[in-house]
């Protein structure tokens, strides 16, 4: 090609790269208003848990001995260094970063990943990407501004940290907040990569979420092993990067570079992709069923459709209920004398012996994250609505009450599954009392079932708001989880349904409040079920 053939085809190569991207600022715009409400739900709740820490870490480890003490038994601890990552420093902005950083690393992934997957894959499987499409919208658009939403949230979640960090050290500040907002940009490419090799949303979600259990599971595998992070499974992991960057403890700044890195890799990747596809299609087509129909009922058209999510939460359950039990027995020696240690794993857990305290308050807090499983699970049935697929099964001989009630059993009867698993893994773990902490795992479902039929009752009465449903869990878990570290009023406590349950193992058996939470539940089911029945669908 000659010099002037290059110089005309370089304005038309680059018309032709704006075309791709025709409509960004209009989809962008669009995208920031439908998660005007939840975005800033997510960005609160993903710094709200670090920048609690330090006041609770303080309360516990009120001197530099203490802290520096603290470190050292943590990083000879392979259970704790598994859990947490390996401790780099004695300061309390270190041992934050340490207790809370990947965690609220992981947090910033999966907000990522639902708002990637929402603004790409989702509004293509719904229709509405096809019928947007038809303006003036370029190839890439859409997924430009689902990778800048994403990114905002992520930037203002770790600006956030940032900036409430600020005062124990800007540098560690800065590199926590980095940390955090990286890994969720990380994700955010890994979500719209899935994206564009799945024709479904809910694959995409699940395509993602198991590349963050495999990074979380290398980084665990890892550490555990090390003290210093130098483990090659550790830096195999996303979020062994985000521990490696080490805040508070002689700044790794180059690992910004490789975060940065992987993030462009991956943008580039899915761009590539993106422009090799038709709309509604993917690289990985959905295998087609048999040439006779074998799904007969609503039931089990739900249970085709979640058994994957169902199986997927049980098999998590079960492998980390093995873990916190084998935990167990070490917990004495694990908070040594340290007082108020014990008193924030008595108030979490009872006062019954530290190690059936922290054997409740581990229960507890899987009963919490079960709460997460069964929302998202009675959120389905708003998905299939939106989505116009409950229209073809309703059209038929199936009421609206059958139909809800396939994806209900899955959603209450799998949170059995859930919690029976985690008790189960606990007493092999554990080794002992198998009678006792499973039925202390069990205990928590009344509680784990308040919240479901809050979610029924907003997707039966008031389906445009169904999405509060995740504004609720996520107080729940807030309280439960920094709660006792910084012992609110029992007032705040009871706002969520798990503060009102008997602390099993350990303490007396009380069926009233069970029994309570239990009738609690039903009522809102009911009430929900009630309001599917009478408004119109997908209109609310």
């Amino acid at each position: 090609m000659t010099a002037a053939a290059g110089l005309a085809a370089a304005p038309v190569t680059r018309a032709a790269g704006a075309r791709q991207l025709a409509g960004t600022g209009a989809l962008l715009r669009l995208a920031l208003r439908r998660d005007r409400v939840m975005a800033p739900v997510w960005m609160l709740v993903v710094s709200g848990i670090v920048l609690a820490m330090p006041g609770s870490l303080e309360s516990v480890y009120a001197t530099a001995a203490e802290r520096s003490d603290a470190m050292e038994s943590m990083n000879a601890n392979s259970s704790m260094r598994a859990m947490y990552g390996p401790v780099f420093g004695d300061s309390v902005g270190a041992l934050t970063a340490w207790r809370i950083g990947c965690y609220a690393g992981v947090l910033a992934a999966v907000m990522s990943l639902v708002i990637v997957v929402r603004h790409t894959r989702d509004e293509e499987e719904t229709g509405r990407q096809e019928m947007l499409s038809a303006a003036v919208v370029g190839r890439r658009a859409p997924l430009s501004a689902a990778l800048l939403a994403a990114f905002a949230a992520d930037a203002g979640a770790g600006l956030l940290i940032a900036l409430g960090m600020a005062g124990r050290g800007a540098a560690g500040a800065f590199a926590l907040g980095i940390g955090v907002a990286g890994t969720g940009m990380l994700f955010a490419g890994v979500a719209a990569i899935a994206a564009q090799l799945t024709e479904s949303a809910r694959l995409a979600k699940g395509i993602t979420a198991a590349v963050l259990g495999t990074a979380f599971v290398l980084r665990a595998a890892g550490d555990a092993g090390t003290a210093d992070g130098s483990s090659p499974l550790t830096w195999l992991s996303p979020l062994g990067w985000q521990v490696n960057l080490r805040p508070y403890a002689g700044e790794r700044w180059w690992v910004c570079a490789l975060i940065g890195g992987a993030i462009a890799a991956q943008g580039l990747l899915a761009y590539a992709l993106a422009g090799r596809r038709d709309v509604g299609m993917s690289f990985l087509p959905t295998r087609p069923g048999p040439a006779r129909g074998r799904i007969a009922t609503a039931g089990a058209l739900a249970l085709r459709l979640q058994r994957g999510s169902v199986l997927g939460w049980t098999a998590g359950f079960l492998l980390a209920g093995i873990v916190f039990g084998g935990m167990a027995s070490g917990a004495a020696d694990l908070v040594g004398e340290n007082r108020n240690t014990r008193d924030i794993i008595e108030r979490m857990g009872g006062s019954g012996g530290l190690t059936d305290a922290f054997l409740a308050t581990v229960t507890g807090l899987f009963g919490m994250v079960a709460a997460l499983y069964v929302v998202a699970s009675v959120l389905r049935l708003h998905g299939e609505e939106t989505s116009q697929r409950a229209e073809p099964v309703l059209a038929g001989a199936v009421g609206r009450l059958r139909w809800a009630a396939g994806h209900l059993v899955i959603a209450f009867g799998g949170t059995v599954l859930l919690m029976a698993a985690c008790g189960l893994g606990m007493a092999v773990g554990h080794g002992e009392d198998t009678a006792a902490v499973v039925g202390a795992s069990l205990s928590r479902l009344p509680a784990i079932w308040v919240l479901g039929g809050l979610a029924v009752l907003l997707v039966g009465a008031c389906p445009k708001g169904a999405v509060a449903a995740w504004a609720v869990v996520g107080t729940c878990l807030a309280i439960g989880w920094v709660g006792p570290a910084l012992d609110l009023p029992q007032g705040v406590m009871d706002l969520s349904p798990f503060g009102h349950l008997p602390k099993l193992p350990g303490a007396a058996m009380d069926w009233s409040p069970l029994l309570l939470l239990t009738l609690i539940a039903a009522a809102l089911v009911a009430a929900g079920l009630a309001g599917l029945r009478r408004r119109d669908m997908t209109t609310g």
